[in-house]
């Protein structure tokens, strides 16, 4: 009778092979400070491990931001804390720095890990609110002497399917940065017309097949069937340029469901109208002398930084600007895939 009310062992669930496929089952990958050897040994590998993300030209970040201990500094996404942290210990444990994350479930983990590291609030103020907020941060603080704007979207939310962002992985079709507010890529479609579906794929990501995809996407939509997985989408995409030639369709459908997912993605948290506030606010955010520096992944978001720094320059505003990109060195593209379009721009106020 005892036996019968004792509770059956459970055996632990078995690591599914060296490089588990599904998200929920990477639980290595997802406790780095438990299994440490296999974060490392991902990463060597060229690959980002689930739920973190590796951050993008540290190095050249930090030699042109020359952060020195006392300052006060901005970091506009905060993300996974890498670039944070970077900053953080140039610190010295003297100074401060501001950082925004409209993520509520990222930025609690990140502020968390932080915390535990040494960085605690005395050096640290984590705002859940969007970085195109920063006058208002400035003027509580009185400006900042270095600025970072890491525009990219971070690894874990793309890895996670319940996110939404990638069309690897089947979950739902949402690709909001903050999933408490405004409405998914999903809910954007159901309502959306062809012509401006058209002009969003054209606007915000360059896509050559723009007009056959809209057309595609709103008929389909049309006849009852909603697109609301990340797999639907990706089937209307793949049915769609099934009429390509054979030799070379599968990259360019793999290019062109990245770049209808960030059209959406960049559609559904309005980032070019955020960025472009940002942009406006940021001379004024800077103390004189101050330092900013902005990294880019995509045509759009880099033609805009461009032109603002070059008119803030001509306007007096700058004493100089990045006239070229800064690219990451080939050796970590390797290391890390996800750095290759990147691109940073840089800029110092006038004193």
């Amino acid at each position: 009778m005892e036996n019968q009310n004792q509770t059956p062992h459970k055996r632990r669930v078995r690591y599914k092979g060296k490089y588990p496929k599904k998200f929920e089952e990477k639980y290595k990958e997802l406790q780095p400070e438990k299994y440490k050897d296999t974060i490392e040994h991902v990463i060597q590998k060229g690959n980002t491990p689930a739920g973190m993300h590796i951050s993008i030209m540290v190095k050249e970040i930090l030699d042109f931001l020359n952060i020195q201990p006392g300052e006060t500094g901005f970091d506009a996404t905060l993300g996974y804390g890498g670039h944070t942290k970077a900053m953080l210990q140039c610190l010295n444990g003297k100074g401060h720095i501001y950082a925004t994350d409209v993520d509520p479930e990222e930025s609690a983990k990140t502020k968390k890990r932080l915390a535990e590291q040494g960085f605690g609030e005395e050096l640290l103020t984590v705002k859940l609110q969007n970085f195109c907020t920063i006058d208002e941060i400035a003027k509580e603080v009185g400006g900042f002497d270095f600025i970072l704007a890491d525009l990219g979207v971070s690894s874990m939310q793309i890895d996670n399917p319940k996110r939404g962002f990638s069309f690897k992985t089947d979950g739902p079709l949402d690709l909001r940065l903050n999933q408490e507010t405004g409405i998914s890529a999903a809910q954007r479609l159901d309502t959306i017309s062809r012509e401006e579906l058209a002009g969003m794929l054209c606007e915000n990501s360059d896509e050559p097949y723009c007009e056959e995809l809209a057309k595609a996407i709103t008929d389909e939509i049309r006849r009852g069937n909603h697109i609301d997985t990340t797999t639907k989408l990706r089937q209307v995409i793949e049915k769609t340029l099934d009429f390509l030639p054979e030799k070379g369709k599968k990259e360019t459908i793999k290019k062109t469901c990245q770049r209808t997912f960030q059209a959406l993605r960049i559609d559904v948290n309005h980032e070019f109208e955020v960025l472009y506030e940002f942009m406006e606010k940021l001379p004024d955010a800077l103390r004189p002398g101050g330092r900013v520096a902005i990294l880019t992944f995509h045509s759009g978001e880099d033609k805009l930084v461009k032109k603002a720094l070059k008119a803030g320059y001509k306007e007096g505003i700058y004493s100089d600007y990045a006239k070229d990109v800064i690219r990451p060195s080939a050796k970590e593209c390797t290391q890390n895939p996800r750095a290759r379009s990147t691109k940073m721009r840089w800029a110092i106020k006038a004193e």
